[in-house]
């Protein structure tokens, strides 16, 4: 059982860790980016095959309000995985630049930008409705915490979720997801740390953002 722990968590890592490198489309390149996407599917795949017992259940028992928030906020992470992937292969120039797809490209892009970003943002609070879970993990590799080191993660939290709340909006990102803009801009002078640390900024706002939502409905006993 432990050993089944220990990949789920490497999986999910590296899905997010790949989520990133993902984003970072116009400063990694077409060709890393997509092979990057065919490990995403990967992953994700992988992910679900380890989470069976979750689908198995799905249309067993009650829908309390945090089961109704998770179901779909699982959903709308399938809905812009599988956006992107049907994009992401008609879009390809070099991965897949072997099947015999014509057409499209214009919807296409369209269709994979608002996937991405969408994915990205709904990937991200879904990880934060299961922080406690691994947060739980954590203590079993660490020794409990003292309290003035939860009080400064807390706050650390918090400064690197404000901080992505400005990044957001600097970013553009949610105009991305209204298909307000429809091409991505692109600093290639820009160090590709400096576009991480935005992204991964961005990403713990809307972990944060998934834990308390998971918080206020466990207080309200909705959960």
């Amino acid at each position: 059982m432990k050993s089944k722990i220990i990949v789920k968590f490497a999986v999910d890592m590296g899905m997010t860790i790949m989520l990133l490198l993902l984003m970072t489309y116009g400063l990694i390149g077409e060709v890393v980016h997509e092979w990057l996407g065919i490990g995403m599917f990967v992953l994700f795949i992988l992910h679900h095959i380890l989470n069976y017992k979750w689908w198995s259940h799905i249309v067993k028992g009650k829908y309390k309000a945090f089961r109704i928030l998770q179901t779909s906020v699982v959903a709308g992470v399938l809905l812009a995985m599988v956006g992107s992937m049907i994009s992401g292969v008609i879009l390809s120039r070099h991965a897949l630049d072997f099947l015999p797809i014509q057409g499209g490209m214009s919807f296409a892009r369209k269709l994979h930008m608002i996937s991405a970003y969408w994915g990205f943002i709904l990937m991200s609070i879904h990880l934060g409705l299961h922080w406690n879970m691994i947060i739980g993990m954590s203590k079993n590799f660490m020794k409990k915490s003292s309290q003035s080191l939860g009080w400064g993660l807390r706050i650390i939290a918090l400064l690197i979720a404000g901080y992505g709340g400005y990044a957001f909006v600097k970013r553009e990102i949610g105009r991305y997801m209204l298909l307000k803009i429809q091409f991505v801009f692109f600093d290639f002078d820009e160090p590709v740390v400096s576009f991480l640390f935005d992204y991964v900024t961005i990403m713990g706002l809307f972990v944060l953002i998934g834990h308390y939502l998971f918080q206020v409905l466990r207080y309200m006993k909705l959960k």
